[in-house]
């Protein structure tokens, strides 16, 4: 299944490089992009990954989540 995350407060590419490396570390995901220009991350999850998961992997390196579809 795909995700995608719309993420507030990244300013740099080291933010949307530290929120990538932040989604990879979650078991059951891959395919991880993260995009400075939209403010959004998009990957492939299994059905094992709740959006809470996700949610809390971003906001744990002090990024907001807007929403996730």
């Amino acid at each position: 299944m795909n995700k995608k995350i719309k993420i507030g407060g990244m300013s740099s590419h080291n933010c949307a490089g530290t929120i990538s490396n932040a989604l990879h570390m979650v078991d059951g995901t891959s395919d991880v992009h993260v995009s400075l220009d939209s403010q959004q991350a998009t990957l492939s999850v299994t059905g094992a990954v709740t959006d809470e998961t996700l949610r809390g992997a971003v906001e744990s390196q002090g990024y907001q989540v807007i929403c996730i579809e």
